[in-house]
Order: C-alpha cells, then sequence, then structure tokens
C-alpha cells in the first residue's frame, strides 16, 4: 500500500522535521554555543548577559526550524517534483525525475529512533544537492526513491515494469573484511589528528602548550627516580609505541565498522544502491549511466591482504567534498582483486579487463617526479645544517629512495585504449588504475610544460562530466607525436559519439 500523498496537493513533512533542521543548526554552532557558555560564564558580572544572548540564539534556532517546517512544501507530478520553500524570499523549484542522477536516503541515531529518513536528491551540475527534504517517514523516502527511479527511467526512454524489480546483491562485507579495512586504512590517525585539531581550537594555544610540557615534566621525572638502565629505557619506548600502534588499529576498526556495517551494493534495472552504516544508516542510489570514471586503488597494505577499492566518479555535484560521505563514490571499499575485476566485468560488458596490453610512456626524465623531493630536502638540510651543523644532511638520504620511487612511477605508467574504453594506470608503491568510456569524454586538453618540450613529451588530460576523483584521468610523459595521434583519434570518436552522462 502506497504511503505517499497521491493527489496534486502541496504536502508538508513530517511533523517532527523542524527537531532535526534544529539538530543540524546546533551541530554547526556547536563549538561556538560550547565557548559562549563556557567563557561568558566565568565573569560573575557579565554572566547574566552572556547567558541571555545564548538564551536568545537557542530561541533563534527553534524559531528558524519551526518556520522552515510551516514553509516548505512539495508536491509528487506525473513527471516533476515541486519544492516550494523559504521565509521572506520565496523560492520554487521544478525537479524532473529524470534530471535527478543520484539519490540519497540517510538515517542516523535520532531519525531511526523517530521511524524518519532524510532525503536528498542530487543532479550534474553545482555542488550543493537539488532538493534536501528533512524529513520524511522512512516508508514514504524509500518509495519516494522507487517512485524516482522509476519515473526518471521511463522519462529517459527506458521501459520500467510495474512491479519493483528484484535486486541482484552484487557485493557484501562480512566481518573479517571490515577488519581488514580498518586495519589497512588510516582513520583512525585522521580523528586523532582532527580531535588534537579541535583542542588547540577550543583552548588558547599557550595553555595547551604549558599543560604537555607540565604532564611531560610529571613522567620524565617520577620515570629518572626508577633509576632504569638503557635498555629498559628503549623496551619501554618501544612497548609504548606497540601499544599505541595497537590501540590505532583498534580504532580504526571500531571506525570501520561503524561506517561500512551491513554493506550491500546491489543491483535493480540498472541501477546501483549501496547501504551501510551501524549507528546511522545510508542508502545511495545511481543509475549505472550516470558513472563518468571508475577507480581501482591498492595500497602497499592492502596488496598485503590482497585486496582492492573501487571507486566511481559520478555526474552529481561531485565537487563537493563535503558530501563525500554521503555521495555514492565506493562501490568496493575492500575486496579481493577477482571481485574488482568482476564488479568491472559485469557493470562494463564490453571491457577488456585487464587490458590484454599496456602502452608505455617514454622514460625520457623520468627523474622530474622527485624534483619536489630535491628541492624540499635542499631546503631541510641547508636549515638543519646551519642550526646542528653536519647532522643535518642526513636529510640529502632521502634522495636515493626518492629517485628511485620517481623511476618505477615512470616504468609502471601506461594507457590502453579501446573501442569503446580508455583506460591509465600509474603508482608503484600506491597503485592505481582509471577507467573511462569514451562516450562520456567532452573535452580533450594537450599540455606541454618547458621541461615536456625539453625532453619532447607531452600531457593528455580527458575531460569527463563529473569526474572529480583522483589522480586526474591524464596520460603523463606521453612522446609528443604520439599525443597529438591519440588527440586527434580520441577527437573523432567524440565527434561521432552522443554524450552519455
Amino acid at each position: 500500500m502506497s504511503t505517499l500523498p497521491t493527489d496534486a496537493q502541496e504536502h508538508r513533512l513530517h511533523p517532527w522535521s523542524w527537531l532535526f533542521v534544529l539538530q543540524q543548526q546546533i551541530q554547526q554552532l556547536l563549538l561556538p554555543l560550547v565557548a559562549l557558555l563556557v567563557f561568558g560564564g566565568r565573569r560573575q558580572d557579565e554572566g547574566m548577559a552572556f547567558h541571555l544572548i545564548t538564551l536568545s540564539v537557542i530561541v533563534a534556532l527553534v524559531a528558524s526550524a519551526l518556520l522552515q517546517y510551516f514553509t516548505y512544501r512539495y508536491r509528487i507530478g506525473n513527471d516533476t517534483l515541486t519544492i516550494r520553500s523559504g521565509v521572506f524570499e520565496r523560492t520554487r523549484r521544478e525537479i524532473p525525475f529524470a534530471r535527478i542522477h543520484n539519490v540519497v536516503v540517510h538515517q542516523n541515531l535520532l531519525h531511526r529512533l523517530f521511524g524518519v529518513a532524510e532525503l536528498r536528491l542530487e543532479s550534474a551540475a553545482g555542488d550543493k544537492p537539488e532538493a534536501q527534504m528533512r524529513v520524511l517517514k522512512l516508508a514514504q523516502a524509500l518509495e519516494l526513491e522507487q517512485l524516482i527511479r522509476q519515473r526518471g527511467s521511463a522519462t529517459s526512454g527506458a521501459t520500467t515494469d510495474a512491479a519493483v524489480p528484484q535486486a541482484d546483491v552484487l557485493l557484501t562485507l562480512p566481518a573479517p573484511e571490515l577488519v581488514r579495512l580498518g586495519l589497512v586504512s588510516n582513520r583512525a590517525m585522521v580523528v586523532v589528528a582532527a580531535g588534537i585539531g579541535a583542542l588547540f581550537q577550543m583552548f588558547p594555544r599557550q595553555t595547551t602548550a604549558d599543560f604537555i610540557e607540565q604532564q611531560s615534566r610529571q613522567v620524565f621525572g617520577y620515570a629518572s627516580q626508577l633509576h632504569l638502565g638503557t635498555s629498559i629505557w628503549a623496551a619501554s619506548i618501544a612497548l609504548a609505541l606497540f601499544t599505541a600502534l595497537v590501540l590505532m588499529w583498534l580504532l580504526s576498526i571500531a571506525l570501520a565498522v561503524v561506517q561500512y556495517h551491513g554493506f550491500r551494493l546491489s543491483e535493480a534495472d540498472r541501477r546501483l544502491t549501496v547501504e551501510r552504516g551501524l549507528l546511522t544508516r545510508l542508502r545511495s542510489s545511481v543509475a549505472r549511466r550516470r558513472i563518468q570514471a571508475w577507480t581501482l586503488r591498492e595500497g602497499m597494505l592492502q596488496r598485503l591482504f590482497r585486496r582492492r577499492q573501487l571507486r566511481v566518479d559520478i555526474a552529481s555535484g561531485g565537487g563537493n567534498q563535503n558530501q563525500e560521505g554521503r555521495a555514492l563514490k565506493e562501490l568496493a571499499p575492500l575486496a579481493t582483486p577477482a571481485a574488482c575485476d568482476g564488479l568491472l566485468q559485469h557493470l562494463l560488458p564490453q571491457l577488456q579487463w585487464p587490458p590484454e596490453q599496456w602502452h608505455a610512456v617514454s622514460l625520457r626524465g623520468w627523474w622530474r617526479l622527485c624534483l619536489p623531493a630535491l628541492v624540499i630536502c635542499a631546503l631541510l638540510a641547508a636549515g638543519l645544517t646551519w642550526q646542528f651543523g653536519p647532522l643535518g644532511l642526513l636529510v640529502l638520504l632521502w634522495l636515493p629512495w626518492s629517485a628511485f620511487k620517481a623511476r618505477r612511477q615512470v616504468t609502471r605508467m601506461g594507457y590502453s585504449i579501446d573501442a569503446q574504453r580508455v583506460a591509465v594506470r600509474g603508482g608503484w608503491w600506491n597503485r592505481w588504475w582509471r577507467i573511462a568510456e569514451l562516450d562520456k569524454l567532452q573535452a580533450l586538453r594537450l599540455d606541454r610544460s618547458p621541461l615536456d618540450r625539453h625532453f619532447g613529451t607531452a600531457t593528455l588530460t580527458l575531460d569527463t562530466a563529473g569526474a572529480f576523483g583522483s589522480p586526474a584521468l591524464q596520460l603523463h610523459f606521453l612522446e609528443v607525436d604520439t599525443a597529438h595521434a591519440l588527440m586527434q583519434q580520441l577527437g573523432r570518436e567524440m565527434a561521432r559519439r552522443k554524450l552519455r552522462w
């Protein structure tokens, strides 16, 4: 039985939607409010004034959330979603279902407690979503997602059945894979660094430095009283470092479980859907035709566990890094090489993967990749030598490794072009592969730096609609004649093909 409004009249969101708008506003102003409450209450003579200011801010936030609820309306048409919003400046948005590229259903703990969900509708243009419906009943959000998918496909010319198609599960992440994902990721280091940065922002820098210095003196003073030998000191430091490493691993595993618990990649009616999350549940879906580029990654630790990562770039506001956690980006956060290759073969049936032959690039001037390391090491060596004498020259020992890595990177660079796809590979310590369909290319650019002109090479950049992934889709160190020939070849293919995005 349908839970969506069936008439053509405008409707409000869930009655508790104002509460979730208020929650987001408070999250954005959390640090200023805490600082106002903490530092404002320290002075007795002005404490009441600061509390009145804080109360006024909270009342204003509640009033703003209520006004957004009473002024937000939506109407579901045959092929368009109409949204009216705004308090003083009224806005009306007409969003054709066929223009919606990505649908995200978001549920945090508070959403799950009230049985509601936030629905985000994204198109190919802009960094912000076309609509952010905060919030609907969960059943309504899922049904609206299905309705957008069906009517969008019907408008674009695809045939759809009235019944909901059965979804085929392409990939899941069991508990052992989540443990491996936590071990190979650096999520704990990111969280710890962000926490340290937040502490420095919340408290005065001098106060934080004094606290660290005081605690360090107490620790070293207590240790000096024990009269430990050199071997005991070395063992203690090694044990402390090992304990810190284990704690970081455990935290990374916990973060991976929280973010990817219940990960499920499924496909129905040529549309991919990813569901994941332990505390906050995310359900994001995108049509296969909206995928602009594919990226395989394989770091050193991933190779140790014989795993890879498969990511996609979609034409849906991909330039907004703030929505990285919600947009459909990862088809396989961690999977075996065979599973990643199988996904590519399934989703790109005409692709020969891996290619039978990779075309190598020019090795002339390979040392260009280690020029940044050369400059940085020279500056560091000069500064450290001025401060500490000849010991500062030890920094230059990094240069042989940098040169070796640069040589290996250029040696591994390559590209492959067939009748349907173009693939680029690179990296050595951290390897990657980038794939794009020729039907998705919309621009080509040939660049030649002064060093390129000296060595007779060029860089060919391939641009697709919405491919903001890293590394860029570029062919480096091409022989200049080869670069011009490839540019002409790809230009002819682009001219005779219809852009699909």
